[in-house]
């Protein structure tokens, strides 16, 4: 113990403590500023596409006079860089609510011979610091007095109850911090204690693990992975085909049109148009809907999640809990209640009950309050709750009995005592309650000690804590008296552990089944690890051994090598203190998984931060809600589940939108390259493309953006990490429909300009009609991929999706009745709106015959 004034520090040497340490403030994450969070969006691999793009559009807009398709573009890139940017800054605001932490919270503190109360900013390292039950312990110290001192270390270790005391012979060796040290941001659960501040702020260790969770990971988003790759391949393949355009017009004009006949001026401006029609190509070949569907869906499903008690604060993680196939977990707070609980009494005894109630209820010091909370010591309380499940009154018990004396619980002693005048009974009676080893020892020899070690083993096996309750009427003067005398009655072990939050095993089943590995990894014992694991179906005895749980001293003894080959085999870590976790991230990270990381403690955070997805609970420290990506609001693991639900369904609707979006730009592309060889242009004007943009992007984005979670993705395995977002499946679906709306608007151009020398407007018409609701019909080829059941059911829930298909059915019929010159459109008769409607509605009677058959070959 180091060497102190029990006096405490003096104004000046508190200042100069401040001076040499600093403020016992930790540094608090910065947040983005609205204009960083903005310069974000733009980050995207398909937005920046999407500027390039905008570039060579307004290019060709100035030569040509025609600003229609830049403005589009602008106005996409705009639309879905401020929709996220308003989500994302909104959740921020909701956060910070739900977040504030007060450095003014008051400390008694000893300075200059007398015990006087600042606020726990202003604590110094060397201060003296008083520390009383249901108080938070403001930095990091070493006791030189613990009376009864028990600490909650949830926050930083996981365990709900460490006993601290300053004598050497009772320190614990497997302690995760030493017995006479206590940690910033625990708090007292019982007793009393003084310590010596040897750390404040920032140098604590809930400070320097706070740093480590406000450092960046340069890991990327599965989501952002695979959008970088699509860019990379629409950029690709729009420079091949505008490369190709280039040299088959120039090879055209050059020995079909005679271009080198002309003079020079002419060669020019005619190589600048194939250029221009070329360069027109790489933009149409880039899906400008694409990052608005991408931002609407998460917005959407922020918004949604937030119902389901998931709060989202990074836009993406609603996506990448899709992807996730590792969830590393915390046991205390996350899995269990954080709350000691009686599960069973065994009585040895005749003693009626009420009497058996008296003793429990008088030798204690714990409350309950109105709403049932345990004030004091969690195991006592735990013992009062099982009175009160019981029927038994504790308080009035309590009050009825006349406390003679009493031996405080210590962890040099393991017991305690009182004496009571009964209030039941009349009599003088000592009673007793402490670790049974030591109890029993104090007792009459009953012939019950085999019976009562099984029955003790059992319960250390499932990792209970055990606690005995004895009595024995007395006429000594005071409690050590009456204990000395021995002759007790062994009346009773009680059996008491945090318990499985009643949701988590079939929550954790679900992820199993879903193909997701979960990983506990806590700072409690390996027995009550290995029994949460059992209890919540993570652990079978039969099938798992050594090699899929590890200490945390032994997970820090081995190199990465070693490691990598173990950690995705591993389901518990035990003992692990708080870097252990964010290491153990880190390497499942480098074996190719996607990491998912639960926590609610401090210790939690630089895990939280470096996983793919952090989850925080709501009740958890601030530290950890600021490491994570999403708040858990209800502090349930079922929401963990529900979000991958909601984070697959969403990359499925997104794949959706890329299906219905390629395969229109694969037609418009074709359709434009056919056009361009053979000099037909495509037949629809600037305001018509205009409208067919808006159903492409604005209206299919919301629709397929709007699909309810589909509870069918859990069956499903994790998607391989390296999987394109285009699967082999969405291709065939994109070349087969591509190439069935190519023929259908090629047949009916060259028909009609091979049989009628051209197009009159009633053909324009119904040529701009078919090409609108070959898009409205193919929306049910995209809604039904990777679909179990029929397209056309599921109303009720897609409300909004057959809302919005209904709105462009709608407004394609009276853009063509009603828009006259402005749109180039004449009424049609009501024989050609069905022959319009009816022949293009094969598209998705096609499609669904096609899964339909599939989905019987696949149950077959």
């Amino acid at each position: 113990m180091k060497p102190y004034d029990p006096q405490g520090l003096t104004p000046d040497e508190v200042a100069e403590s401040r001076q040499r340490h600093g403020e016992n403030v930790i540094t608090p994450p910065k947040d983005d500023s609205a204009w960083k969070l903005f310069i974000e969006k733009f980050k995207d691999p398909i937005i920046r596409i999407l500027l390039v793009a905008a570039v060579l559009s307004l290019v060709i807009a100035f030569i040509e006079k025609e600003f229609l398709e830049p403005i589009g573009i602008i106005c996409a890139i705009i639309l879905a860089t401020c929709v996220g940017f308003v989500f994302e800054w909104d959740a921020m605001r909701r956060f910070r609510r739900l977040n504030q932490v007060n450095d003014d919270t008051p400390v008694k503190v000893m300075r200059s011979g007398a015990v006087c109360e600042v606020p726990r900013r202003e604590v110094v390292v060397g201060d003296l610091v008083c520390i009383e039950n249901g108080e938070t312990v403001p930095a990091d110290g070493e006791l030189v007095e613990a009376v009864s001192l028990s600490i909650n270390e949830s926050t930083l270790t996981g365990e709900p109850e460490v006993a601290k005391t300053v004598a050497e012979e009772h320190f614990d060796p497997e302690a995760t911090y030493p017995s006479n040290v206590v940690m910033r941001g625990t708090t007292v659960v019982d007793g009393y204690g003084m310590m010596v501040v040897t750390a404040v702020g920032d140098a604590t260790e809930a400070g320097r693990v706070t740093e480590q969770a406000t450092v960046e990971s340069d890991e990327q988003t599965p989501l952002n992975r695979q959008l970088t790759r699509l860019s990379r391949m629409i950029g690709r393949v729009g420079i091949v085909l505008s490369v190709v355009i280039f040299g088959a017009m120039l090879l055209k004009a050059i020995f079909i049109g005679g271009l080198l006949e002309e003079d020079w001026l002419r060669i020019v401006q005619q190589v600048l148009h194939i250029f221009m029609v070329s360069v027109a190509l790489i933009v149409m070949a880039v899906p400008e809907g694409l990052p608005m569907s991408i931002t609407l869906s998460l917005a959407m499903s922020m918004r949604r999640m937030l119902k389901t008690n998931n709060l989202v604060r990074r836009m993406h993680a609603c996506e990448t809990m899709g992807a996730v196939t590792v969830i590393c977990t915390d046991k205390t707070g996350t899995l269990t209640q954080n709350k000691m609980h009686v599960n069973e009494v065994v009585r040895y005894d005749a003693l009626p009950l009420h009497d058996f109630a008296e003793i429990v209820a008088a030798n204690s010091t714990a409350f309950l309050d109105a709403e049932g909370r345990i004030i004091g010591n969690p195991t006592e309380g735990a013992l009062l709750e099982w009175l009160r499940r019981g029927g038994e009154d504790y308080a009035a018990l309590r009050e009825g009995a006349e406390i003679e004396d009493r031996l405080t619980f210590t962890t040099e002693r393991k017991y305690m005592a009182t004496i009571i005048r009964s209030g039941v009974s009349g009599r003088r009676i000592l009673c007793v309650k402490g670790a049974p080893e030591i109890v029993r020892a104090m007792c009459a020899d009953d012939g019950r000690g085999a019976e009562i070690g099984e029955r003790l083993l059992a319960f250390q096996n499932r990792a209970m804590r055990t606690l005995a309750v004895a009595w024995a009427e007395t006429e000594a003067g005071d409690c050590e008296t009456a204990v000395r005398a021995g002759g007790l009655h062994f009346a009773a072990v009680a059996a008491i552990s945090d318990p499985v939050r009643g949701d988590v095993p079939a929550a954790v089943k679900a992820c199993l089944d879903a193909g997701i590995a979960v990983k506990i990894v806590t700072g409690d014992t390996p027995a009550t690890a290995r029994e949460i694991a059992r209890q919540i179906g993570l652990w079978d005895d039969a099938a798992d051994g050594e090699r899929n749980h590890m200490t945390g001293t032994e997970f820090a003894a081995m190199s990465d090598e070693e490691l990598l080959g173990r950690v995705q085999g591993l389901k518990i870590m035990s003992r692990a203190r708080p870097l252990d976790k964010q290491r153990l991230v880190r390497l499942l990270q480098q074996c190719g998984e996607v990491v998912a990381v639960t926590g609610d403690g401090t210790n939690d955070a630089p895990a939280l931060n470096f996983a793919n997805v952090g989850l925080s609970m709501g009740t958890g420290t601030s530290v950890a809600k600021d490491a994570s990506d999403i708040t858990l609001l209800d502090d349930s693991f079922t929401s963990i589940a529900t979000a991958v639900m909601w984070g697959r369904s969403l990359y499925r609707n997104i794949q959706r939108f890329v299906l219905f979006q390629l395969t229109i730009n694969f037609a418009a592309i074709v359709v434009c390259f056919v056009g361009a060889i053979f000099g037909t242009d495509l037949p629809l004007t600037v305001v018509q493309i205009l409208w067919v943009n808006i159903i492409m992007d604005t209206f299919a984005a919301m629709a397929m953006a709007s699909l309810p979670p589909n509870p069918e993705v859990m069956l499903d395995k994790p998607r391989p990490r390296d999987e394109f977002i285009i699967t082999r499946a969405m291709a065939r679906t994109i070349f087969t429909c591509g190439i069935v709306v190519v023929a259908v608007l090629l047949g009916m151009m060259f028909w009609w300009t091979a049989t009628a020398g051209g197009m009159n407007e009633v053909q324009l018409t119904l040529f701009f009609s078919v090409f609108v609701f070959l898009q409205f019909w193919n929306m049910f080829n995209a809604k039904g991929f990777e679909t179990k059941h029929s397209v056309f059911t599921c109303v009720r829930g897609c409300r909004e999706f057959f809302l919005i298909l209904l709105a462009i059915g709608i407004g394609q019929v009276l853009i063509v009745e009603v828009g006259g010159e402005v749109f180039r459109t004449v009424p049609l008769a009501w024989r050609q709106w069905a022959w319009v409607i009816g022949g293009t509605s094969l598209i998705a009677v096609g499609g669904e015959l096609v899964r339909a058959v599939r989905r019987r070959v696949g149950r077959s």
